[in-house]
């Protein structure tokens, strides 16, 4: 019969996982290896007890030790535990109560898209309870709504982003159409665009897609630092009549931050 050394602790509590578990924590970015008297400090245990844990994590693979320093760091299965942590979060899970938290501080719907050839598919989309949430933007946009990347805020943001033979073929594939009174229909003109929101960090759209819609688009990046989402916050005149400049003035700030965190709760550093 096995012996229960968190006799006295509850069924439900195991003493020993929760140490294994604050020698785990006691890594970090900035104290990457550590020995076992630094272990044992960080972890207030005794010198023996903590080897003794350390060891068994070790031996399943969860520290490595330097033969030649002795000293331990996290190990493959640490890392693998990290990927399958990653890899189960959707990111319409991980993004959504942060949108619904931009939409409602700035009062503007915000939405996140990704990339699928020359277009954006809209992922998530959020509106404010605020009063200006009821002008609604004519253009009936919703979760799995197509657009042409090129004359969107969004699109814009995800094309900065490509490996250049990428976009290159991603643009052959992209009409130029007119879409609204100040749409980008020149290929040059275009590029040039991209280029300065590879710079900057941010997308304007300046009623290129339809009359009086104006936005703001951020760059969402995964664990890789690739870009894999863009997200913004869209202002129609009949909501706010004021110029391109003041909306990116007051809304960027937010939107940057709103980006951020989600790129860091998909592993982003």
């Amino acid at each position: 019969m096995p012996i229960d050394d968190e006799a006295g602790s509850g069924a439900a509590f195991s003493q020993s996982l929760e140490r294994g578990l604050m020698i785990l924590s006691s890594f970090s970015e900035t104290r990457p290896v550590l020995g076992i008297a630094d272990i044992s400090r960080a972890v207030t245990l005794n010198k023996s007890t903590t080897y003794r844990y350390v060891a068994t994590l070790a031996r399943l693979g969860y520290l490595q030790q330097d033969p030649e320093t002795k000293k331990y760091s996290l190990g493959p299965k640490v890392v693998d535990l990290g990927f399958a942590a990653l890899n189960s979060l959707e990111i319409n899970r991980v993004a959504a109560p942060c949108l619904q938290s931009l939409a409602d501080e700035t009062g503007y719907t915000v939405s996140m898209a990704v990339l699928d050839g020359p277009d954006v598919v809209y992922v998530e989309r959020r509106r404010s309870g605020r009063a200006t949430s009821a002008f609604a933007i004519s253009l009936n946009l919703h979760v799995g709504s197509r657009l042409p990347a090129y004359c969107t805020s969004m699109g814009k943001v995800l094309l900065a982003h490509q490996e250049p033979a990428v976009l290159r073929a991603l643009l052959d594939r992209t009409d130029f159409a007119r879409r609204g009174p100040k749409t980008l229909t020149n290929r040059e003109q275009l590029t040039a665009a991209l280029a300065k929101i590879r710079q900057t960090g941010v997308a304007v759209n300046d009623e290129e897609l339809a009359a009086g819609l104006r936005s703001v688009a951020a760059p969402v990046r995964d664990r890789t630092g690739r870009v894999v989402a863009a997200i913004n916050i869209a202002v129609h005149l009949t909501v706010w009549a004021t110029t391109a400049d003041t909306v990116v003035a007051r809304l960027e700030r937010p939107l940057r931050h709103t980006a951020a965190e989600i790129s860091t709760r998909l592993g982003y550093r």
